[in-house]
């Protein structure tokens, strides 16, 4: 196969709130930390170890806005995208790398009571992020609940269920 994949998956929770840099043009990125954690009993001990790992996490313009607005520090949230190594000159004249996650996708999986947060099922709202910045922007349909897949043309079926 010649083809290459560059795809991230993550559910985490943020560290901090998301912090957006405006530009010229109209233009925006918005970052934040999201922290995993992988928890496992060790064996010899019999205690429980939890190690979090950080992802530092980009979202840019109409997305980064939505991220802004309905996401706090602590919030869980389900984000998808690729890896992008960045390297930069530090004040101090040292060369700097860091490794980031560019979203395209993601979900709020945190239920808030607040009622600002778009609802559209669940509790859960997912956005796409448009592979142009021209396209339109608009939030991702939520998956229809298990009940609305029912067929009403399958009335005379003689399944028990």
């Amino acid at each position: 196969m010649s083809g290459t994949l560059n795809k991230v998956m993550l559910i985490g929770h943020l560290g901090d709130d998301v912090k957006v840099t405006y530009f010229e043009g109209g233009n925006c990125i918005g970052r934040f930390p999201l922290a995993t954690n992988e928890s496992y009993v060790n064996r010899q001990t019999g205690e429980r170890v939890t190690n979090t790992d950080w992802h530092n996490v980009v979202v840019r313009n109409k997305a980064a806005e939505v991220c802004e607005k309905y996401l706090s520090k602590g919030d869980k949230v389900y984000v998808e995208g690729r890896l992008k190594n960045r390297q930069w000159q530090g004040e101090d004249g040292v060369t700097r790398y860091t490794t980031e996650v560019h979203v395209n996708d993601f979900t709020f999986l945190t239920n808030k009571s607040d009622s600002a947060q778009p609802s559209q099922g669940g509790g859960q709202s997912s956005y796409n992020q448009p592979s142009s910045p021209t396209q339109p922007t608009q939030p991702k349909q939520a998956a229809p609940q298990a009940s609305s897949f029912v067929n009403e043309d399958d009335d005379d079926d003689d399944l028990p269920f």
